[in-house]
């Protein structure tokens, strides 16, 4: 079952925009088809009878000097062990042997043989040479058994991340983020609230990306239907109230903090314990303002530290973002207009406009919500850089 998700793995691959080959062995030929690799792939299939043709090429050594990393998936204890034991006796534990600068292994297997002792070694010996792994999951085994445990393949999406992962330049190495995303939910009673539509995917981007960038990354979430990113402390939460304490908790071990968290303004003065009946006429709420976070960290920010914030708005809103920045003592602020097309909510992209509180603007134009994550980033990494070498500046003048 696994095998027959390799195609599947090539395409995510290339959707993501990476060039790939695909290389086969001969048991897993005996799985899936060349054609629906050589397709999904948009190129032949490398396969072991090529690699001992007669005229054949040197494909394990083209394979290892080609690729920025080997993509085992999926990867069966047979596979580990031969790879383990220094063998080369196919094409793939022949590439490894060639020099494959990185290796990603994608295992799937039962779970006695996934638990099994020899499993185990063979996998810390190749985490010692520096092989990363992708799972195993939970789940359900083959389909004509009613097995289940840790031993599925990740899907296609999931090893997609952790390519991305492992090609991205840890230029963030070393700092630590806190992220917040999602909307906050203020309560009337214990069924009713106030929220807003916030999927917190844009907080999500932002938490992944700066993870596959090297940061430490702690995702302080409001209610969402996104799943934990994997490699990413996450902290859940629902109400303002909640979110300011998971964030200046720890604000000061932050070395740069993005608010892409949808706060509500207002929260109910008070909460009922029980559900409120249903009454006839006018039924008057009074509301509270909630925490106000972006005030209180602008307020404790030190000199090393950014801090980033978002500024929605539903018609022009840049001299109120404007004023927000300065307001809160933001380094940068992302002033976006979910209500437009091309950046609504739910929506996997953004449009929005950067203000620094240098004066400049810039403006992404649509981008998915990756894309404008790495240009807020770009921005962060150079503040950080920027502050540090002033503060180191400064260190150098009172020496």
């Amino acid at each position: 079952m696994a095998a027959m998700k390799s195609p599947f793995l090539l395409r995510r691959l290339r959707e993501a925009g990476y060039l790939v080959r695909a290389a086969a062995s001969d048991r897993a030929l005996a799985f899936t088809t060349e054609t629906a690799l050589a397709v999904a792939a948009g190129g032949a299939v490398a396969t072991d009878a090529r690699w001992f043709a007669a005229a054949g090429d040197a494909l394990h050594i083209d394979l290892a000097r080609w690729a920025d990393l080997l993509v085992i998936a999926p990867a069966t204890a047979a596979g580990l062990a031969r790879a383990a034991s220094g063998l080369a006796e196919d094409l793939i534990t022949a590439t490894i042997l060639a020099g494959a600068r990185k290796v990603l292994w994608a295992p799937a297997m039962n779970p006695e043989m996934w638990h099994h002792p020899a499993t185990r070694a063979n996998v810390e010996t190749l985490k010692e040479w520096g092989h990363a792994f992708v799972g195993p999951e939970h789940g359900a085994m083959a389909a004509a058994s009613e097995e289940s445990g840790l031993g599925r393949m990740s899907e296609p999406e999931t090893i997609v991340e952790h390519v991305r992962y492992h090609l991205t330049t840890k230029d963030l190495e070393g700092r630590s983020f806190i992220v917040s995303a999602g909307p906050t939910r203020e309560y009337f009673d214990p069924v009713r609230f106030i929220s807003n539509p916030s999927s917190g995917k844009m907080g999500y981007a932002i938490a992944e990306a700066a993870r596959d960038r090297g940061a430490q990354v702690l995702l302080v979430s409001g209610p969402t239907t996104l799943p934990d990113p994997w490699g990413i402390e996450v902290v859940r939460v629902e109400r303002a109230e909640e979110m300011y304490a998971a964030i200046t908790e720890r604000f000061s071990r932050a070395n740069a903090v993005v608010m892409a968290a949808a706060v509500a303004d207002w929260q109910p003065a008070h909460t009922a314990s029980e559900k409120t009946p249903k009454k006839k006429g006018v039924n008057m709420v009074e509301l509270v303002p909630t925490p106000d976070i972006l005030a209180e960290l602008g307020h404790r920010k030190k000199p090393g530290q950014v801090l980033a914030g978002f500024a929605m708005e539903t018609r022009e809103g840049r001299e109120r973002a404007r004023a927000k920045l300065e307001r809160k003592n933001l380094d940068l602020i992302a002033l976006n207009f979910p209500t437009r097309s091309d950046s609504a909510f739910g929506s996997d992209y953004n449009n929005v406009e950067l203000l620094f509180a240098n004066g400049h603007v810039e403006a992404t134009g649509r981008l998915s919500k990756r894309a404008v994550a790495e240009r807020i980033l770009d921005h962060i990494h150079e503040l950080l850089s920027e502050k540090e070498a002033g503060l180191n500046a400064e260190q150098g003048k009172t020496s």
